[in-house]
């Protein structure tokens, strides 16, 4: 297998995986448990479980001095990705949000145009203008759609933090570090966030009794945490934060596709319009790329 095709594949399974966080997140909504109690023992419980794993592996935990700041603010962009998206939950439907999401592309592809003077092509520009039409679609989807314009905001905020996040990984000089080294610093310092929103942990609230809460803390901590961020640190290694971002349009899919058969959320005309333009966004945002790649 080539370092390419890995790449790919891992960023597949890095937005799948991510997009299983409202399956594990909403049930614990409904038993009661407030968002930054349930992304603290997401992190708590997946800095513990990729931590014990690197120690049976033996893998190196070693962090240069002029590599902490770094991290500490790697780790505090994916923490309040997490925070402004599950707070989101509470304000649309998990599908809608987990597919406006989905705008990161375009943040990278601004970032690296703006800060690494990276040339922004024509037909990306028209991206991001397919991107907005789409996004405006997802703000009024219709009728039967849970959505709110604090919802949306919280949303594409959450998809700049994470576009940061990624090309951190992508453009700094943390590059070098493995994959489970950024990704157990990224959920260690990521903490920081929970401390300041809780009270320094004081306000955090027990998980409720019953194996279906522990089921939640522990899928969460598992499938959209250590798997999806192990995949797609590898695979910004692998082939860039933009092909990863791309591949992200797999994350909105897992995400509607939960919503509607498990949280009985209904997709309108307009909220399927506009997911439609969004991944259509992308598409020109891949072609785009090849074609500049070619010349």
């Amino acid at each position: 297998m080539t370092r390419t095709t890995k790449g790919y594949i891992l960023g597949a399974v890095a937005a799948v995986s991510y997009g299983t966080n409202p399956l594990f997140a909403v049930p614990l909504y409904e038993l009661g448990m407030g968002v930054s109690s349930v992304l603290f023992y997401r992190y708590l419980f997946a800095t513990i479980i990729l931590g014990t794993i690197m120690l049976i592996r033996g893998d190196s935990f070693r962090l240069a001095r002029r590599d902490l700041p770094l991290m500490v603010l790697l780790g505090i962009f994916f923490a309040m990705s997490s925070v402004l998206l599950f707070e989101a939950y509470r304000y649309m439907d998990v599908g809608l949000a987990s597919t406006l999401l989905f705008v990161e592309p375009v943040f990278i592809a601004l970032i690296l145009w703006i800060f690494f003077h990276e040339r922004i092509s024509l037909w990306t520009l028209i991206s991001i203008a397919i991107c907005l039409t789409g996004v405006v679609f997802l703000c009024n989807p219709g009728e039967g759609a849970h959505v709110t314009a604090t919802g949306v905001t919280l949303v594409i905020l959450s998809s700049l933090a994470y576009a940061l996040y990624m090309v951190m990984i992508n453009k700094s000089r943390i590059r070098h570090l493995s994959g489970s080294t950024l990704t157990f610093y990224s959920l260690l310092f990521g903490m920081i966030v929970f401390a300041v929103r809780t009270d320094g942990f004081t306000e955090v609230q027990p998980v409720p009794s019953g194996l279906l809460p522990w089921a939640c803390v522990a899928g969460i901590s598992i499938v959209p945490t250590i798997v999806s961020l192990l995949t797609v640190a590898i695979s910004i290694q692998c082939i860039g934060s933009v092909p990863v971002s791309i591949l992200g349009a797999l994350e909105p899919i897992t995400g509607v596709m939960f919503g509607v058969a498990l949280f009985g959320e209904i997709l309108t005309v307009r909220a399927s319009i506009g997911i439609v333009l969004i991944i259509l966004a992308v598409i020109v945002l891949i072609l785009s790329g090849r074609r500049q790649h070619s010349k």
